[in-house]
This record gives structure tokens, C-alpha cells and sequence, in this order.
């Protein structure tokens, strides 16, 4: 992927203006060698662990922060919500973004504004300078991961581009890992502003280190028109979607009135967004990619896939923690080692998913996370940590041939110009994924463990004989008769709960492998799998 592609107009629709002259061809920059090409690749790879990092590092410490701001933790959560909401309305803009400030430009300032907001976060005095901080911090952080993975394909050859796929894949599934875990142990044994502070020296060495190595290879800004009613639009669809899937849980869901307006006022606007977007000769959004087969049956088979992954990554250590007795920090024993094959693994998939059809890749992705999924759902109350470990070992090496195969396929064929427009919206539509399947996989566990509850409770009657000798045991320690029943009922909720944490991890099992028929339905090109056709 040329620099160049900032200025070739990737969100511009291919049929603007008959009158106007032919843009100039895309530069061909020649890939980085050397100590460049080691530093630029940790350069790029630490920006984007900081951003990933940063949308989950925060989900443990909303009672520290919540309980120092004098608020609810209800209200804490909006710390969250405020990030996700800003950060999923500026991935898509990434296209125009880039044709306006130039693609190096672009990455620089949003690092260092990312550093600047994480310090004004730390140092916020009340909830709401907080919560307007996280806004403006989200906001920046859209264009930094899509661009951190096009400046890695710029810097590499072609034949090399799987490589820096899996240098990019491996940061983007590692952090919301290491986030819950880092954050955790940061406001247990620090304070909870540092989980701001450190992306400080980070940010500033990525910045500097991405400027001295890439701002040669950025011919620079072009003015483009801006799509002020796309913009609008825009805001309006994914803000209220955002808001309502974060806040559906809370406000339960289509019983709430404030639920109900949130989902009308996102799906007018969806509506009205398409058909601006694909009649606009200017649009802000780049839709046309989705008339590509392999751009559209790739980004929905990676996006489903992902909120399969986030909402699992999700549900594993509030089951830990809630249920199992585990504390933060172990739970965070029993997720990170989740990186570990991937970390081995990736280069090597790298490096050969050019010469490998990426959908027998992805294929193997599928398996291997259906077959992980397939062990957590014969999980039961008495499972061992060791029990546990394993299935999250063995998920490492699914992850490795998650990402770059996919993404592999999506840009398959893609032009040069486009690609900062493919790159944002297909990471728009994976971050949607991820937080639909985070609320999801929440309200159907609560919802299951609802059912299981209820089964089970059926049968602790007078003509359970073991349920009536479990009652007479704990009466005659030393309880009585509401302490033993509520000892018991404590019991019936880890087993609700545990069988309904095994229910989705066995459907998720079955919807991974129904993915395996969704991949062949792409063409990708071999020869230029990892690059997309199109990457230099």
C-alpha cells in the first residue's frame, strides 16, 4: 500500500465528475529495508497495542473510578461508552481523512492527540471532564489502526505483506487480552489515572519513530469535498446504535422507551445514509466496496467472526470472577496466555499465506476456534484451572490464522487508492461486530442462567430427598433455615450460570464452523493475497 493512496481519493466515487481531469497515477514507494523497516514495524505494532488497549483497559477499574467521582457504576460506564461511541464514528471517516491531511500526517497527529487526551483523562477532576475526554479520545484514535495497517503494507514488499499482516493481527488480538489484565493490576496496586498515563511515553516514541521513518513517503494533503449531510448521517446511525447496544442490557433492552428511540432514530438514519452515500459523488464512506465480492464476503465473515471471539473473550472472566471464584488477576492468568501460540504461530502464516490459499487458512481459523469452544462447553462448577488453561492455549494457535487470511481475502484485488477507504470500513464494521456481540453474549447468559435457574430450582422440594438432606446438613452447622436456603440458592446460581456460559460456547462452537462454508464463497488471488493486488 503506496502512502500515495492518501491522495488518489479512496473515499471518491469512481464516477466524480466527467469534466474533471484524471487523477495522477499512485507513487509507488519502495519498501523499507533494514533497521527501518524493524523500527517502523514496532513503531506502527505499539500505536496500535495502545489503542486497542485502551478499549478494554478501563472496563475493571469502573468502580475504582466510579467510587472516587461520587458516581454510580452506571453511570461509571458511560467511561466506556463515551470511547466506543466517538471511536466507531471516526474509523469510516479514515477514507476522507486521509485524502485531506495525507496518510503519515494523519497517523502522527492522531497518536500525539491520543497521548494528549489519555493525560487529560488522568488528570480529569469529575465525571464529566472525564467522560469529554474519552469523547475527544475516541474520536482521534479512529484513523490509527486502519492506517497502521496500511503504512505496514507500505513497508513491506509484496511478497512479504502477510508478514506485516500477522506483525498488525497479533497486536489487535493480544490487547483486549492484556487489557482487563494490565488495568486490574494498575488500580489494585497504583491508581486508576495510570491506566491514562502510560500511553504517554508510548504514544510519544510511536509518534516520533513513525515521523522520522514515513513522513518522506506522504506527498502530502488534497483538498476534497467534504459530505456534510454523509457526516451527519453518520453520526446519527452509529451514535445511537452504539448508545443502545451499550445501554440495551442496563435499560432492558425493547422494554425501555429511551431503547425503542435510540433504534428508530439508528435505523432512519441507516436508511438514509445508503442511499446518500451511493448516489453521492463525493462520499465519506466508500459503500461501492461492498459491491466486491470478496471485500464484502470477507469483512462479514471476519466481523461475525469477531464478535463470535470478543464476546467469548468477554464472557470467559466475568464467569471466573463471578462464579468460580477466581480474582482479577487470576482470571487474567486464565485469558492471557491466549497469545502465546499466536505470537509463534503468525509468522509463519505470514509469510505463507500468499503461497496458501488463505480460505484453507481461515478454514483452519474456524476449526480451531469451533474445537476450543466445543472444550469450554463441557466446562462444569468443578472445572480446574488447568481444565481452564488449556482450551485458552490451544485458541492461540486459531488466532494466528484468524486475522491475515481474512483480511487477506477482504483485500483481495483492491486499487491502491482504495485501500485507506477498505481498511477503515472494514474495521468499522469488525469494532461494531465486537461490541454487538459483547452485549449480546451478556444478555443471552443472563438470559439462559434465568432458565437454568428456574429449572433447577424446580426440584429443591420436599420430595427431593438429596435437596431435603443437603437443607438438614447446613441447619444443623449452625444456620438456619433462610441462611441454608440462601446457601443453597447461591449454589443453583453458579450452576445456572455455568451451564448457560456452556450453552454459548457451544453454539458459538456451531456458528464458527458454519463460517467454514461462508469463506468459499470469496476468489481471492493468490499471488497477491496478503497485499490485496493492490498494496504497493
Amino acid at each position: 500500500m503506496s502512502s500515495t493512496s492518501a491522495e488518489s481519493g479512496a473515499a471518491v466515487a469512481p464516477a466524480a465528475a466527467p469534466a474533471a481531469p484524471p487523477p495522477a497515477p499512485p507513487v509507488a514507494y519502495p519498501p523499507l529495508q533494514g533497521s527501518e523497516l524493524v523500527l517502523g514495524t514496532i513503531a506502527l505494532s505499539l500505536a496500535t497495542f495502545m489503542n486497542v488497549l485502551d478499549t478494554s483497559i478501563a472496563n475493571v477499574s469502573i468502580p475504582a473510578i466510579s467510587g472516587d467521582m461520587g458516581v454510580s457504576p452506571a453511570q461509571g460506564t458511560w467511561v466506556i461508552t463515551s470511547f466506543a461511541v466517538a471511536n466507531a464514528i471516526s474509523v469510516p471517516l479514515t477514507g476522507w481523512l486521509t485524502q485531506r491531511f495525507g496518510q503519515v500526517r494523519l497517523f502522527t497527529i492522531s497518536v500525539l492527540l491520543f497521548v494528549f487526551a489519555s493525560w487529560l483523562c488522568g488528570l480529569a477532576p469529575n465525571i464529566g471532564v472525564l467522560i469529554a475526554c474519552r469523547v475527544l479520545q475516541g474520536l482521534v484514535a479512529g484513523p490509527m489502526i486502519p492506517l497502521s495497517q496500511t503504512l505496514l503494507l507500505a513497508s513491506y514488499p509484496r511478497a512479504k505483506a502477510g508478514t506485516a499482516m500477522a506483525m498488525w493481527a497479533i497486536t489487535v488480538l493480544v490487547a483486549p487480552v492484556a487489557g482487563p489484565l494490565l488495568g486490574g493490576w494498575i488500580t489494585d496496586n497504583i491508581s486508576w489515572p495510570w491506566i491514562f498515563y502510560i500511553n504517554i511515553p508510548v504514544g510519544l516514541f510511536a509518534a516520533a519513530l513513525t515521523w522520522s521513518i514515513y513522513h518522506k513517503r506522504d506527498p502530502g494533503p488534497r483538498r476534497v469535498p467534504l459530505d456534510r449531510v454523509g457526516l451527519v448521517l453518520l453520526v446519527l446511525f452509529v451514535g445511537a446504535m452504539q448508545i443502545m447496544i451499550d445501554k440495551g442490557k442496563e435499560l432492558d433492552w425493547f422494554a425501555s422507551g429511551q431503547i425503542i428511540t435510540l433504534a428508530i432514530v439508528s435505523g432512519v438514519s441507516f436508511m438514509f445514509f445508503l442511499a446518500w452515500e451511493l448516489t453521492d459523488k463525493h462520499p465519506i464512506v466508500d459503500l461501492r466496496l461492498f459491491g466486491r465480492r470478496n471485500f464484502l464476503m470477507g469483512t462479514t465473515a471476519l466481523s461475525i467472526a469477531y464478535g463470535l471471539f470478543f464476546g467469548n473473550v468477554v464472557l470467559l472472566p466475568l464467569w471466573l470472577q463471578q462464579y468460580m471464584g477466581y480474582t482479577a488477576t487470576w482470571a487474567g492468568l486464565a485469558t492471557a496466555p491466549v497469545g502465546l501460540l499466536a505470537i509463534v504461530l503468525s509468522p509463519w502464516v505470514g509469510k505463507n499465506v500468499g503461497r496458501i490459499d488463505p480460505r484453507r487458512l481461515a478454514t483452519v481459523a474456524f476449526t480451531g476456534f469451533g474445537i476450543v469452544l466445543w472444550m469450554r462447553s463441557h466446562f462444569n462448577a468443578q472445572a480446574d484451572f488447568e481444565t481452564i488453561l488449556i482450551p485458552t492455549v490451544l485458541q492461540g494457535a486459531a488466532m494466528a490464522f484468524f486475522f491475515i487470511p481474512l483480511q487477506a481475502i477482504l483485500f483481495s484485488g483492491l486499487e491502491p487508492e482504495r485501500m485507506p477507504s477498505a481498511a477503515g470500513l472494514s474495521n468499522f464494521v469488525r469494532i461494531t461486530a465486537g461490541a454487538v456481540g459483547t452485549s449480546l453474549f451478556t444478555t443471552l447468559w443472563e438470559s439462559r442462567a434465568t432458565l437454568h435457574h428456574a429449572q433447577l430450582s424446580e426440584s429443591v422440594n420436599r420430595g427431593n430427598g438429596a435437596a431435603m438432606q443437603t437443607l438438614e446438613q447446613l441447619t444443623t452447622s449452625g444456620m438456619n433455615n433462610e441462611q441454608a436456603l440462601a446457601t443453597i440458592n447461591r449454589t443453583i446460581d453458579q450452576q445456572a450460570y455455568t451451564m448457560a456460559v456452556t450453552d454459548l460456547f457451544y453454539l458459538s462452537a456451531l456458528m464458527f464452523l458454519l463460517l467454514i462454508g461462508f469463506v468459499w464463497l470469496t476468489k481471492p488471488r493468490l499471488n497477491a493475497a496478503a497485499g490485496g493486488g493492490g498494496a504497493h
